[in-house]
Order: C-alpha cells, then sequence, then structure tokens
C-alpha cells in the first residue's frame, strides 16, 4: 500500500505539472497576442516573461520528479543515467529563475525591450537544450514496461513526446533568432512578442505531453491492480 501510495503520489505531481506548464503557456500566448493587438504592448511582454518563466521552472520540477520516481524504482539500470537529459533541465530551472527576474524588471520599466529580448534568447537556448528531456522520460519509462504489451494510450503518447522534442527544437532556435534580431534593434517589441507567442504555444504542447506520458503508462498499470483485486 505503501508502494502504491508513493507511485501515485509521484504520478500525480507529474501530471499536474505537465497541466500547470499548458495553462501557462496558454496565458503566456494569449498575452503576446493582446501585446501584438496593441494594447500596452511593453506590459504584456513583461507579464508574459514571467508567465514563461514560472512554466519552464513547474516543467523542469515535473520532469525530475518523475525521473527520480523512475530512478529509485531501478537504481540498476545501466541506461538510465545517459537517458536523464540532465543539461537541459538545468538549464530549464536556471532560465526560468532568470527570466522571471528579467520580466520583473521589466514591468517596472528598466529598459523593458531589450530585456524581454534577452529573456526570449534564453526561452529559446533552454529549449533546444531540453528538446529531447520528455522523448528520454518516455524511453525511460518504456524500459521499465518493456516485457508488457503496449497500450494505445502509450503509443499515443510516444508519438507526442518525439513531436514535441521537434516543435521545441524548431522553436527554440526561432526564438533565439528573433531575440537576437530585437536586441540589435528591429523592431524588438513585434519580435519579442512573436517569439513569445511561439514559446506560449510550444509550452502548451510540452506540458499537454508531459501529461498524456504520464497518465499512459499509469493506466495500463491501474487496470491489472483493479483485475487482480477483482480475482481476489
Amino acid at each position: 500500500m505503501s508502494a502504491v501510495s508513493v507511485e501515485s503520489g509521484a504520478v500525480e505531481t507529474a501530471a499536474y505539472g505537465g497541466l500547470i506548464d499548458a495553462i501557462g503557456g496558454i496565458g503566456a500566448s494569449v498575452l503576446a497576442i493582446v501585446g501584438l493587438t496593441g494594447f500596452d504592448p511593453e506590459g504584456m511582454a513583461a507579464i508574459a516573461t514571467i508567465v514563461l518563466g514560472a512554466a519552464f521552472l513547474v516543467q523542469a520540477g515535473a520532469i525530475l520528479s518523475e525521473y527520480a520516481h523512475i530512478m529509485s524504482q531501478s537504481a540498476t539500470d545501466p541506461l538510465a543515467s545517459q537517458d536523464m537529459a540532465g543539461e537541459g533541465l538545468a538549464a530549464m530551472l536556471m532560465v526560468g529563475a532568470g527570466g522571471i527576474v528579467l520580466g520583473v524588471l521589466a514591468l517596472l520599466g528598466m529598459q523593458s525591450a531589450a530585456l524581454v529580448a534577452i529573456a526570449v534568447i534564453a526561452y529559446g537556448g533552454a529549449l533546444v537544450l531540453s528538446s529531447t528531456s520528455v522523448r528520454a522520460l518516455y524511453l525511460l519509462r518504456g524500459q521499465r514496461a518493456r516485457l508488457t504489451a503496449r497500450s494505445g494510450h502509450e503509443l499515443v503518447a510516444g508519438q507526442m513526446a518525439s513531436g514535441s522534442a521537434g516543435v521545441q527544437l524548431l522553436t527554440g532556435l526561432a526564438a533565439a533568432v528573433l531575440g537576437i534580431l530585437g536586441v540589435a534593434g528591429h523592431d524588438p517589441r513585434v519580435l519579442s512578442l512573436a517569439a513569445l507567442l511561439a514559446l506560449g504555444v510550444t509550452v502548451l504542447l510540452t506540458g499537454s505531453a508531459l501529461s498524456s506520458l504520464v497518465l499512459s503508462f499509469v493506466r495500463p498499470a491501474s487496470g491489472s491492480r483493479s483485475l487482480s483485486a477483482r480475482a481476489e
């Protein structure tokens, strides 16, 4: 019972983390769209930067929580250490915290356009570095469940994890380029808001993929427990 409760607690942490991450992506996207319409673009960009920084922190924490749970149950797995993608997650944590600081400073009016553009460059780099984190989590999960047949939920989650990796990589590169152009002085407000919109949509997709991934591996296990309970 204690092992089941610990597993369910870790799963809920990762699943709720992915959900909060997706909500943060929606919020950042809406703020960027409002800013692009011309309503207080600097303020909207600064708030969206703060929201994205918080979403990066939540996403990294949720993925690390799931990794820690898996590693605690498969400490002898020789491939676990190379699938951790720790550099990308560490970058997400540092960039998320730094982005919040930059967003707050921009919200206070201290070189708002330049600070938001710098945060966009950092967010883009973090997405590139962590683009394989959800995919690596799926592979690590699959190693634990390789002796059992994969359900349809797991196959769909695998496709979402693969797709999110590609989207993260492309969006990260595009955001970094837009941020660099903004720092260079090429209409930084519009470019930063466009990059924040793309980053928000990407965070939404990644958070949804993370929640789907975690829940897909729980359903088969919970179903088998319920069948065994009925048999008894």
